[in-house]
């Protein structure tokens, strides 16, 4: 399978604390630095201080904050062959129009000879149209299913309630049959899962999983991506249609 290849290896470093949504304190060579978050939810049920990390550096000098963090990893910190799980929501779309472009993801679609990026469908606008299928991309981190090391601290979290774009991009798929061939929702896990956790239903659990069976009754697919991330780039692992599995909830 073909890398995808970051343009700079990603240097490693320590999570001291996250500020806000958007902002992580983290120590970087020994001395600490103010880094981007790309994750606007959270990051599993887990209590980030001490984590550790990996993060980009970028030479833009507009740019208010030189570093963003890319990936954590929930083994212990003594651990020396890590596993990290990347947090960029928008690095995901990178990642699959690469493994798009490079054909990696044909078993999921293979009928196109152009690949369009942020296409209008309605009033929502979607990620890729790939020859006539719609996909849709996700990448979920309110729960990670992997195994924590077990000097990582977790925390008791509420469930997740923002689910009002989701519904929307569901609908807009299940609409899009009517004039074209396929529409996917593709859920992609920037790492390799290890452990299936329980996963904490959203406090609009039932409204997205009646949208969610009316979709896929109209024909709407739902497949996962998983990948191996490290400090050079990412590599597709595995690729599952999950379809029948959602139905089951």
């Amino acid at each position: 399978m073909k890398e995808y290849v970051f343009d700079k290896e990603l240097k490693e470093a320590v999570i001291i604390k996250r500020n806000s949504q958007f902002t992580m304190d983290v120590l970087i060579d020994g001395r600490e630095e103010k880094c981007h978050c790309p994750a606007t939810t959270r990051i599993g049920d887990v209590d980030v201080a001490g984590l550790h990390c990996l993060v980009s550096v970028s030479d833009d000098p507009k740019r208010k904050l030189k570093y963003t963090v890319e990936a954590v990893s929930m083994d212990n910190p003594d651990e020396k062959d890590k596993k990290w799980v990347g947090i960029n929501l928008i690095l995901s779309n990178r990642i699959v129009e690469f493994l798009l472009s490079t054909h990696q993801l044909d078993n999921m679609v293979s009928d196109y000879d152009e690949v369009k990026r942020e296409v209008f469908l309605g009033i929502s606008k979607l990620d890729f149209l790939v020859g006539s299928t719609y996909l849709e991309v996700k990448t979920p981190l309110t729960t990670i299913n992997v195994k924590y090391g077990d000097k990582v601290k977790t925390k008791k979290v509420t469930p997740f309630s923002s689910t009002d774009r989701m519904v929307k991009h569901v609908k807009e798929l299940a609409g899009a049959l009517k004039d074209h061939e396929r529409a996917i929702l593709l859920t992609v896990h920037q790492y390799e899962p290890t452990e299936i956790k329980p996963h904490l239903h959203s406090t609009n659990f039932e409204e997205v999983s009646s949208v969610m069976r009316e979709a896929i009754g109209k024909g709407v697919e739902c497949w996962n991506v998983d990948l191996k991330f490290s400090p050079k780039g990412v590599k597709l692992i595995g690729i599952t249609n999950t379809t029948d599995d959602l139905l089951k909830y």
